[in-house]
């Protein structure tokens, strides 16, 4: 089992959704809704009819062989995880091959969760140069998945999303990774790093649209 959980009914092999315990909240073809499930709807379409913020954020942490994927919703000031886990592609595959995989499943996590915004991590300047480049050919087919479906793309830097999560532009991943559970309430830290890595994008952009919409409201 990888990813830390089992796989979901996605067609696409290069998909690992985890964990098992994770709610499919408005996921694909539910044969029926669960209670957890219900009353989350209730509260989601009440927020809406009340005009209050409802915001679903898809985290992407950009790779060749790993990309981690987590979808948020944002309901006022609460956070609540709908699905993560990562996009795997084999070593020893021709790369197009590989961003085609990439490219494919992202397609499909769109149309699957429908997010209203998408935060990736901004590339930044490796020492490996071929690492780098291999990272910003599948961050590139991301965003143009993205685009594809008319969604807004926030950028952010490494130190932008640890800034956002512990307030230390200098946090050790660790703490990242443990502010990651906690905001979100997971049992557990999510596995790969990949997958807490996006969840971490995701909470950063939530944050910033909090800011960005305060700013906008005082301007008026």
């Amino acid at each position: 089992m990888k990813a830390g959980g089992s796989k979901n009914s996605l067609p696409r092999q290069a998909i690992f959704l985890c964990p098992e315990s994770l709610p499919r909240f408005l996921g694909p073809s539910e044969p029926f809704l669960s209670p957890v499930t219900m009353v989350y709807c209730y509260e989601r379409i009440h927020m809406f009819a009340l005009g209050e913020e409802t915001l679903r954020i898809l985290g992407i942490d950009p790779g060749l062989a790993i990309v981690g994927f987590g979808f948020i919703d944002k309901l006022g000031s609460r956070l609540v995880p709908i699905q993560y886990g990562c996009i795997r592609t084999e070593a020893h595959t021709e790369q197009t091959v590989r961003l085609k995989e990439i490219y494919e499943s992202a397609v499909q996590l769109i149309e699957t969760y429908k997010p209203d915004a998408v935060a990736v991590e901004k590339l930044f300047f490796n020492k490996n140069v071929t690492t780098a480049l291999s990272v910003g050919e599948a961050r590139g087919v991301i965003l143009l998945a993205a685009v594809q479906k008319g969604l807004p793309i926030a950028e952010y830097t490494p130190l932008q999303v640890k800034q956002a999560i512990v307030g230390y532009g200098r946090a050790e991943k660790k703490q990242v990774q443990e502010m990651v559970r906690m905001f979100l309430h997971l049992v557990a830290v999510p596995k790969p790093d990949d997958v807490a890595d996006a969840l971490a994008i995701a909470i950063c952009h939530a944050h910033t649209s909090n800011f960005t919409d305060k700013l906008e409201r005082s301007k008026k």
